[in-house]
């Protein structure tokens, strides 16, 4: 059988948590992009994070081994500007309530980068710094006040970091939301459609797949632009997270690392169950059973492919309201 890439001609990748950990290649994540690249598809590389330019981070990647161009790099704030367009005109002044990423991408697009309500702007771009402090955030609340349009570059409320998740541009944006009295009047990054959109009419793609590890951004923003997604275990979803999952926030694929692009997928199937009250799907060599409410593993192969079996059944139990008991398959599957 043919590698899952094949059946794709863009694979929109996540950065965070999927392709690196801070300065960091995720393991196998490298040799795998410039395989299934070697095997004609078109790859991209999307990013929430709006602290640095796309130079910076295509940079970034090429020091990790990964074949990539600034063309490749789809950043939320050049998907934030492509929205400021609908709010204001050609050459407005905006404040920057964030890092360079933000006020350079806003230059080059012919805008005018401000830093204070005092200057004049006529609409506020959020993103995430290191940098930003209480100073910021004021300002940030005082132009929300005033009515200015207001467009938030990503809504993560953590992003991963080598010591562990750390408060992430959603947070702040929550913190200006709550201090003003509501919210951004447009979001730019994932799960919003606009950062995918961006990417996909870049690449030109017809079959993209959208990978990323976390279900409440990446893969529920391909299920809101209507294309698969694959979610990798490399970042903050855990198994129980992804058993549990809203109709909006499951992954067509699952995958422990990025080398499952280069494997054949297995097919996922309904079985004979063992007794006449219960449910089986088979993965692989894995058989999952449900039972009374609850899943039992028939038949323990591959781990993953446990995984992926029990998914099947308790997403359509939690479809009709019957939420099942996922204990036996969380011993199974625990890292």
């Amino acid at each position: 059988m043919s590698p899952l890439f094949e059946r794709f001609d863009a694979l929109l990748f996540d950065l965070d948590g999927v392709v690196y950990v801070g300065p960091h290649a995720v393991p196998h994540a490298p040799e795998s992009i410039d395989a299934a690249r070697a095997g004609g598809v078109r790859c991209s590389f999307i990013t929430n994070n709006a602290a640095r330019m796309p130079a910076v981070v295509a940079q970034h990647l090429q020091d990790l081994g990964i074949a990539c161009s600034v063309d490749d790099v789809v950043t939320s704030p050049q998907a934030a500007i492509t929205l400021l367009a609908d709010f204001v005109p050609p050459g407005s002044r905006v404040l920057v309530i964030g890092g360079s990423g933000i006020a350079d991408e806003l230059a080059a697009r012919g805008y005018a980068p401000v830093r204070s309500l005092d200057d004049g702007p006529v609409a506020v771009v959020q993103g995430f710094s290191p940098d930003l402090g209480w100073r910021d955030l004021a300002e940030a609340t005082f132009a929300v006040r005033a009515g200015l349009p207001w467009i938030a570059t990503n809504p993560d409320r953590t992003f991963p970091t080598p010591r562990g998740a750390a408060p992430g541009n959603g947070a702040l944006v929550a913190l200006v939301a709550d201090a003003a009295g509501r919210g951004p009047d447009a979001v730019a990054g994932k799960p919003e459609p606009p950062l995918l959109h961006e990417a996909i009419a870049r690449c030109g793609a017809e079959r993209p797949l959208m990978i990323g590890d976390r279900l409440d951004t990446d893969i529920e923003a391909g299920w809101r632009v209507g294309i698969p997604s694959l979610l990798v275990l490399t970042g903050v979803t855990e198994p129980e997270h992804i058993l549990r999952a809203s109709a909006g926030e499951r992954p067509t694929y699952l995958g422990a690392d990025l080398r499952v692009l280069l494997e054949s997928y297995p097919d996922v199937t309904e079985v004979v169950p063992d007794t006449p009250d219960s449910r089986a799907v088979r993965c692989g060599d894995s058989t999952v059973a449900l039972r009374g409410g609850a899943l039992a593993i028939v038949r323990a192969g591959d781990c993953l492919d446990v995984l992926r079996a029990a998914c099947v059944l308790a997403w359509s139990e939690a479809d009709v309201g019957r939420p099942v008991n996922v204990d036996a398959i969380l011993g199974a599957v625990a890292p």
